[in-house]
């Protein structure tokens, strides 16, 4: 697995990240706890939050759909968020993971290693032995 070095522009991305969540925390209700920011290869930047329910949604599925329907298909880097989480990084969750591997495998996504460093990896080696559709 390789693992890429955190940047200024990362830096700034999980800043982006943070400030959607804090101007959309729904504290009491939990609706909206993680924000996510990404980053397209064109320079874009998407954002948003969770939308929690019976069925929620989780922020970077939100963020991932926001991208998509402005018509952005090369992505560059996302992170997700929650202030206070180590390093206000929170790891994406197998769902959001599948989601990268069958979107943009080789995004880049910022996560705390096993200590507690941030760094980046692509979806792909978040997901080993990922499910891919067979065509018969």
């Amino acid at each position: 697995m390789k693992k890429y070095s955190i940047t200024k522009k990362d830096q700034e991305l999980i800043q982006i990240a943070l400030k959607i969540l804090e101007q959309n925390f729904d504290d009491g209700v939990y609706n909206h706890t993680v924000g996510c920011a990404i980053l397209c290869k064109n320079g874009n930047i998407y954002k948003g939050v969770n939308c929690d329910g019976i069925h929620g949604s989780c922020a970077e599925y939100i963020t991932m759909g926001m991208a998509i329907s402005a018509g952005e298909r090369e992505f560059d880097t996302i992170v997700a968020v929650h202030e206070k989480h180590l390093n206000c990084v929170v790891s994406p969750c197998g769902n959001c993971r599948q989601m990268f591997y069958e979107y943009c495998p080789d995004i880049k996504v910022i996560v705390n290693d096993q200590n507690g460093k941030l760094i980046k990896v692509t979806a792909r080696d978040l997901l080993p032995f990922a499910w891919q559709a067979v065509v018969c």
